[in-house]
């Protein structure tokens, strides 16, 4: 890799280097954070990159921490605040150059009001607006607020809202102004006129994979009916308790060193008898023998208490997959590995 300057590199070489640099244990931690093509796109990259030379590595490094430094000094005072410092730090030609790189991409989310609000005001907020209106705002907020608004709003409309979030693509700024607008509260303008993805199924996912079961049920259940592909595109992304059928035993057995006994023989009140069966075949004889006395006399247990035991253990199932611990298939019918 022979460069002059930093110019001479790409986006992507410059992360390549910079991953390098980091080492391995670092590499993966940022990893953690990156998409699957991005992931591929960078490995690829990386193992084509031979050899990196003490100054190029020097630059990558020297412009990455001069960005961080940016991004921190824009985060505590704003852009001018920042450049007043960087010109300090760095020179005027190099502050102009820094802030350029941030700029160039920085937007001004859309509804950041909404976002400083907890649920119960936002519910209030929105709840008469049309589905399409409440499926835009609910795209720009993050799993766990959107699930709360998901949850709470009438059941007639969690579908149709889950559906318009899943088919959503690009939403033009001019639409974005306007809902604003009608919300009766000014935001600052986007950055530029290009068009904002938004939405798409992989935003309903992590909505769904953050609401309680109940409503994920009826949301799921009304998408098969509705439109069967988009509901099984769904599915493939993100796990419910039921798909622990889809674990291997060892992966199985992980996940139940994590569970309360009795959270487990709550859980599994309502389960199908195959999804009793792979977790009884995964504890020993005794523990089993145990969690089936106390299912016997517990007696009745509230849907609500059988279906929260489940999310709890889908949770512990989800937590173990971001650490790395498991790994879930999300389609293709790779097999699951610890």
């Amino acid at each position: 890799m022979a460069v002059k300057s930093i110019e001479d590199i790409s986006g992507i070489q410059k992360a390549a280097v910079l991953l390098i640099s980091l080492g391995p244990e670092r590499s993966a931690q940022v990893f953690k954070h990156l998409k699957d093509e991005e992931i591929e796109q960078l490995t690829l990259e990386i193992a084509n990159t031979r050899s990196v030379p003490a100054d190029v590595k020097e630059m990558v490094m020297d412009e990455f921490y001069e960005i961080c430094l940016a991004q921190q000094y824009i985060a505590e005072g704003g852009i001018a605040y920042a450049k007043q410092l960087l010109d300090a730090a760095l020179g005027e030609d190099k502050a102009k150059s820094v802030i350029g790189k941030l700029t160039a991409s920085l937007q001004v989310r859309p509804f950041e009001f909404v976002r400083k609000a907890d649920a119960s005001q936002l519910l209030n907020f929105i709840q008469d607006e049309h589905p399409q209106t409440i499926a835009l705002i609910l795209a720009y907020l993050s799993p766990q607020q959107s699930a709360a608004v998901v949850s709470a709003l009438p059941p007639e409309k969690q579908a149709d809202v889950a559906k318009r979030i899943a088919v959503m693509d690009r939403t033009s700024p001019d639409v974005i102004k306007e809902v604003e607008a009608v919300l009766e509260k000014k935001l600052s303008s986007l950055v530029n006129q290009d068009y904002t993805i938004v939405g798409g199924v992989e935003s309903i996912v992590n909505i769904l994979n953050t609401v309680d079961r109940s409503t994920e049920k009826h949301i799921m259940e009304t998408l098969e009916v509705e439109d069967p592909e988009l509901a099984d595109e769904i599915r493939r992304r993100m796990f419910v308790f039921e798909d622990i059928l889809t674990l291997d035993n060892r992966a199985i057995q992980t996940v139940l060193r994590e569970v309360d006994n009795n959270e487990l023989a709550i859980a599994l009140k309502n389960a199908n008898e195959d999804v009793q069966k792979v977790i009884f075949d995964n504890l020993s004889s005794r523990l089993a023998s145990m969690i089936k006395e106390d299912m016997e006399f517990m007696g009745p247990v509230r849907l609500k208490d059988v279906e929260d035991a489940q999310q709890k253990i889908v949770n512990i199932i989800r937590k173990l997959e971001d650490s790395g611990e498991i790994v879930i298939s999300r389609g293709g019918g790779d097999e699951i590995i610890v």
